[in-house]
Formats: structure tokens, sequence, C-alpha cells
């Protein structure tokens, strides 16, 4: 039996997450909340695209949204607010059930919808999980939304054989827990022949699976069920240049693209040809304003910025080659950076654009226009990685000096271990992800497998035995490295300047890192040519250790008449 609580049934309810693109549960394995502040936000304009396509149709919605959104941007929040439409809460960050312990769970719940209430001045009562769903062995989740006075979740989505055991929880229900009592609204699904439930509610269901199917399922319920079909999707879905995750599987990214820019005509077909409301108002429920409480400091963090005198002078160099896509991920890292730093270290920007042939060299000076003690120095071909590095260390007027990747693959504030290991008599300190207490996140294993292959044979001919020879994210003393000059100006020359510090005898330290995948744009190494090439110079390395030095050269010679 279905419990009702609209008179008018055949009015829908149309739900709608208000997300970033990389917050999106595909990208779970890959991206942790901890990094969302380093892309280029796009929430905002998607929001906007999103209510502009509703106000075509007249249409008002819920939407449910992060705390951590409501946070950094309440503006947005305040926006749909303004336009009509009901907030409700989607969790501050974007976990799952299965994520945290109860007592998790009701801290994230109170503080996400702090948040919301905040930016919109309108209570909360309304609440669903951010990533995956709550099944029956999740109803204590039920009991705490009730504790905490919310009036309604929508976070069950049947699927399979889920509800065999209560069929009624297909559709809207209620849940009853101490005195209090909550209604559920799950996410539309089709019966197939036998009982079977497949998801049709939308998201990638609506793009992935046939128009025709899906709407005709749709149509099914809606000409079949009393109770209201429930819909969502996420507005990034209607961004049509989203930007391209290339670490994701590519089934993963099939999940996230595929039919993207269908997303707006898939929906005005729904809008046209059915009714929507919010939950809150299908419940009968008006909206309630409420004093905004203030946004706790408990957690923060008051940082004592040292006397300039007291700070040391830093050179950060950041090699760029065709990263016009990954600028604004680098900046937002770097204002980031700057701000951590800002009580221990002066930091100073060299940027080297090495012969791009996109719009980076002009990004760059967008992107950076704001940051103080900023140099741009560009080749203008092309002459790799290890040669961009070099010109940012001559162009530094700091002693210490650090290369950093432009794709952020390691994180810039792993800094902090690295810079106080260069200590009086080292030249260079190197991150050292396959260090033993290093690490590697969403490396492929064949590549791991071929990397450390490589840093065996090179610790074969090294005389300071090092974990790894091949990193750009390093801390140099400028005055030792300086005057290097490098056959390989590449990937190669990377650790072509390890071998001749450690031929000079100067000391190399290296610090235990944690290494990442690539997140945007292309990874510009040709794997197979930079194996050979490593081979090539660890070939060399070997040849030109059985000749004498120039330093052993001069000692021969001053050696010589007193052997006479």
């Amino acid at each position: 039996m279905q419990a009702h609580v609209s008179a008018a049934p055949q009015r829908h309810l149309l739900t709608i997450a208000v997300e970033d693109y990389f917050q999106a549960v595909a990208f779970r394995k890959l991206i942790a909340s901890s990094q969302w502040y380093r892309f280029e936000q796009r929430v905002e304009r998607n929001t906007l695209r999103t209510l502009d396509l509703l106000d075509e149709f007249g249409v008002k919605a819920t939407f449910f949204a992060l705390g951590w959104v409501a946070d950094e941007m309440p503006e947005v929040l305040r926006e749909v607010a303004a336009r009509g439409h009901e907030v409700a809460s989607k969790g501050y960050y974007h976990r799952t059930i299965q994520e945290m312990t109860p007592p998790e769970f009701r801290e994230d719940v109170q503080r996400s919808r702090e948040a919301i209430e905040r930016a919109t001045g309108t209570r909360v009562v309304g609440y669903r999980i951010a990533r995956g769903r709550i099944g029956r062995e999740d109803l204590w989740a039920l009991d705490v939304l009730a504790d905490e006075g919310f009036a309604y979740d929508s976070s069950f989505y049947p699927r399979a054989f889920s509800t065999v055991a209560e069929p009624s929880q297909r559709f809207q229900f209620t849940h009853h827990h101490a005195q209090q009592r909550i209604e559920e609204f799950p996410l539309a699904t089709w019966a197939l022949p036998g009982g079977m439930l497949i998801p049709i509610a939308g998201g990638a269901y609506l793009r992935q699976f046939p128009h025709a199917l899906i709407s005709r399922a749709i149509d099914h319920w809606v000409r079949h069920q009393s109770s209201p079909l429930v819909m969502y999707f996420h507005v990034w879905e209607l961004d049509p240049e989203p930007p391209k995750i290339t670490a994701a599987p590519g089934h993963t990214q099939l999940r996230q693209y595929r039919n993207v820019e269908k997303m707006p005509a898939i929906l005005r077909h729904y809008l046209q040809r059915y009714a929507f409301e919010p939950i809150r108002e299908h419940m009968g429920l008006a909206p309630q304003a409420v004093q905004p409480p203030a946004k706790s400091t408990i957690h923060a963090e008051v940082v004592h910025r040292a006397p300039t005198a007291q700070r040391k002078p830093v050179t950060l160099v950041i090699p760029c080659f065709n990263e016009q896509k990954v600028l604004p991920y680098l900046a937002n890292t770097l204002r980031k950076v700057a701000s951590d730093f800002d009580a221990s270290y002066e930091l100073s920007y060299v940027f080297v654009d090495d012969g791009s042939s996109d719009d980076t060299w002009q990004m760059l000076q967008t992107q950076f226009a704001s940051f103080e003690r900023c140099e741009f120095v560009r080749h203008e071909v092309n002459r790799g990685v290890a040669a961009a590095i070099l010109t940012g260390i001559r162009a530094a007027q700091t002693e210490i000096v650090c290369s950093i990747d432009c794709d952020c693959t390691y994180d810039p504030h792993q800094l902090r271990e690295l810079i106080p290991k260069l200590e009086d008599g080292v030249a260079v300190v190197t991150a050292s992800p396959y260090h033993p207490s290093g690490r590697v996140l969403n490396v492929p294993g064949w590549r791991l497998f071929l990397s450390r292959g490589l840093s065996f044979l090179y610790r074969r001919r090294f005389r300071q035995k090092l974990h790894t020879y091949t990193s750009c994210f390093r801390v140099y003393r400028r005055s030792e490295v300086a005057h290097l000059e490098l056959r390989e100006t590449g990937f190669l020359g990377v650790a072509e300047m390890l071998v001749q510090l450690d031929r000079e005898g100067k000391r190399i330290v290296e610090q235990p890192a944690v290494l990442e995948v690539r997140l945007l744009g292309q990874s510009k190494m040709k794997l197979l040519r930079t194996i050979r090439g490593h081979l090539r110079l660890l070939a060399r390395m070997t040849m030109d250790g059985r000749k004498p030095t120039a330093k052993q050269t001069a000692i021969t010679s001053a050696e010589e008449p007193r052997r006479r």
C-alpha cells in the first residue's frame, strides 16, 4: 500500500544536484575532497543555466546542494532560493553512508544544513545522500534524519530485486522512528517482467539509454502509478564544454561525458510533457525563514606571519608546455600554497613557457597577473622540461629554488618537507615516490613497473643510492646547479642533472613523497621513447664512467712531475 501526501499525484518531483563536475560520483576514486579547491569552479554558471531552463517552462524544483558549495559559493544558493525553488541538503562532502558511522553522519547532516541555511536564510527540510544510496540496511540514517527534524528524504534508489521483501519501498512511504516520522521519496524505476527494477530517474540513465526506451518507461510510470515520479539530474550535465578528467578510465569517461551535449534537449522533452514541483511544495510545506547560524570558528586556524627578514626567500620554477587547460588548476593550487606558506616563506615565481603552440603564454599572464614577485620567461621553441627548469633556476633571484610540475601531480604543499632538507652541503633535495615511505596513487601498475625498473638501473650506476631519479619535483641550491650544461634537455635531462651532480661529488638527498596521476590534460612524455632514452643515457654513463673527469685529469697532471 502506498502512502500519499499530495492531492495532485500527477504533479511529479524534479530534483537537481548542485555540485561541480569534479565532485561527480564517477571520479570518487581519483579526486579527494581535499583537492576540490584546485579545480576551476563551474557550478555557478551551470546552476544559472539550469535556472534559466526551468524558467522557460515555469517549473519549480528541489535543488539538493552540498554544504561545501553553500560555504564556498553562498550566492549560488541564494539565487536558487530567490527564484522560488527549494534548497535541500546533499550532505557537506560527497560521502556515502558506508563511509560514515552514525555519529559522523549526524555531524555531516548538521554541518551541511547549517551551511545551506546560512546561505539561503530558509529552513532546510529535505535530504539526499550525496553518493550511493540508502537501502533497507541503512534505515538507521532515516532515524538520524527524523531526530534532526527533517521532513523527508529522497535517497532510496531501488534496483534489481532490492524491494522484493518490501515492495512498497519502491514508492513514496513513511518511516517511523520513536515519536517522529519522515517521508521517503525513492527515485523512479521501471519494473521488468519478473520484478527486476531498472533505474530510470535521470542523470546518466537519461543520457545513456535510448531516449525512446526511457521515455516509454517514464510514461508507463505516470499512467500506472499514483505515487509521484521522482526525477533528477546534475547541474554539470548542462555544461556544454565540461573539462575532461583525463585520468579517468575509458568506461568512466563514457559514463560521465556521453551525450552531455544532448541533455538540454532531453530535459526540455520532459519539462514540456509533465508537470513538476518541489518536494517541499508537494508535501504542503511552506518556506520557513530562519535566522542564519553564524559560521563556526572552532576550527579556524590563526596564522601569525613572521617578519619578512625571518621568512626564507624561495623561488618556485614552473615549466609549462601546452598547458592552457591546466593553468586554472595550477593557479588555484598555488594560491593555496602561497597562503599556507606565508608565515614561513617569501615565495617568488618563475614561469617558463617552453615553446607552447597553444594559448599557454597568454593565459599565464592572465591567471597569474595578481601574484607578487612573478616573472615569465619564454623559449621560442620547445627545448624540453629539463632545459626549462634550468632556465628558471638561472632566472631566480634566490638561493633556494624549487621546481614543480605544472599539472601538480606532486602536491606543492609537500615542499614543506623538502625545503628543510636543503641543509648546508646539500645541492639538491629530490622527491621520491618510490622510496619505501613514499606513495603512488592511481598510476597504472605497468607504468610503475617500468619506472621502478629504470630507478633500479640508475641506482646501480650512482655513487649515491636513491630510489627515484626522474622526479621533476625538487629543491635546488641555485649556486650548485646553475652552471650545469645538459646534453639531454627533455625528461632525460632531469635524471642527467643528478648524474652530473653525483659525478661532481655533490650531495643529493631524497625525501619520500606522494605522486598522483595527472587529472587534466595529457602527459607530454612519450613513454617508449623515454625508456629507450634512459637506457641510452645509462649506457653513456657507463662509458663516461670509464673516462677520467676534468677534476681527475687535473690531479693526475699535478702529480706527474713528482712521479718523475
